[in-house]
This record gives structure tokens, sequence and C-alpha cells, in this order.
């Protein structure tokens, strides 16, 4: 099932994203949830925190789920 999380911008960072998502207590755990998780971003793998997201993006982290980004 996707869990479909709603941005009120263009665009927001993969770690705002797992913040908002609730997945973290705070920004700072961004880089320490990374190294732990596999995080795919369109079907690509990725541990970037800074890597900007947008409407329609569809985010997997494994053993956790799948997010899909909407305006």
């Amino acid at each position: 099932m996707e869990t479909r999380i709603k941005i009120e911008t263009d665009t927001i960072t993969l770690g705002q994203f797992l913040k908002l998502a609730d997945l973290i207590p705070s920004g700072g755990m961004a880089k320490w949830f990374l190294s732990e998780h596999e995080v795919f971003v369109n079907d690509e793998q990725d541990q970037r925190r800074g890597r900007k997201l947008t409407i329609h993006d569809k985010i997997e982290i494994k053993g956790i789920g799948t997010f899909i980004i909407e305006g």
C-alpha cells in the first residue's frame, strides 16, 4: 500500500520528506536513517538527504513502505 505525502511547495529534500512522513523525529537524523535503510526514489537507489523530490515522485524504503509525493 502506498502512503501519500502532501507538500505545499514545488520541491522538498529527501531529508525533509523523512521528517514530514514521521520516519525520523528531526532533520538531523536523516543522514543516519539513510545509512541504515535502502531508499529508492523512482526505482533508483539514492542515499542523498539533499535529493530534491517533486510531486508524483515515488519513494520506496525497504521494510517500511512506499510513499508518493502529492501537491
